[in-house]
């Protein structure tokens, strides 16, 4: 499903992301772990198609990003660890907006909007103007506005930040729900204990360079990922 292949991203005379190449499959939510300024939402923006990149490849579902970058948008959805929404319109208009990019048919939208705008609680705050809602809510419309064209590849940076517990909780059932209907998922987050018990992979990365990945038990072992993890930063 995404395949990144010796990606190098330079700024200036640093390397913020370092000959990284990770493989995901169909199916699997894989963690992407790693300390602030480690190149982790680099990674997540230049698949993406926001950053463009010096080195390497980047392929979704067999797409070159740099040949065919409105191909492989259209088969991803990207959540930012701070959702910039446009606030000068309601929640409904947002959802209508995106869902009109992506071509997402009338009866489609209304049926996807209604199943997670209920789930999220959100329903009775759509008509309200984005710019009163809360950061959770901006959280929650954003959740709802990447699955609603039905991407193959769900990208989110950090998305537990900000959301209640039940929200956090619905969001995790429903990435599972995504990957066991074929889709994947490639986040990046610093809660360690929600990465160990969802991920079906994780990688680590430090100053740009990938310093371990695989399974979840092939990374941590008989120990805990936050174990792990502190060790590798040393």
């Amino acid at each position: 499903m995404l395949k990144i292949e010796n990606l190098t991203k330079i700024y200036g005379d640093k390397k913020a992301v370092d000959d990284l190449s990770l493989h995901i499959l169909p199916g699997e939510i894989y963690g992407f772990i790693g300390h602030n300024g480690a190149g982790k939402t680099t990674t997540l923006k230049a698949v993406a198609g926001i950053l463009e990149f010096e080195g390497g490849n980047i392929y979704i579902d067999g797409k070159n990003i740099k040949d065919d970058p409105l191909g492989c948008k259209k088969m991803i959805a990207y959540i930012p660890d701070n959702p910039d929404l446009y606030e000068f319109m309601s929640g409904i208009d947002y959802l209508n907006f995106v869902a009109d990019i992506f071509g997402v048919s009338t009866e489609d939208r209304q049926k996807r909007i209604s199943e997670y705008a209920e789930t999220f609680a959100l329903k009775d705050d759509l008509a309200q103007s984005i710019s009163a809602y809360s950061h959770g809510m901006k959280q929650k419309l954003a959740v709802i506005s990447a699955l609603i064209h039905e991407p193959k590849l769900i990208l989110m940076d950090e998305p537990f930040v900000g959301l209640d517990p039940k929200a956090a909780f619905l969001l995790k059932e429903i990435m599972r729900q995504h990957c066991d209907r074929g889709g994947s998922i490639f986040f990046s987050t610093h809660v360690l204990e929600v990465a160990e018990k969802l991920c079906d992979h994780v990688a680590i990365i430090k100053n740009g360079q990938l310093v371990r990945s695989g399974t979840m038990e092939e990374v941590k072992g008989d120990e805990s990922l936050e174990s792990v993890f502190l060790e590798l930063e040393e």
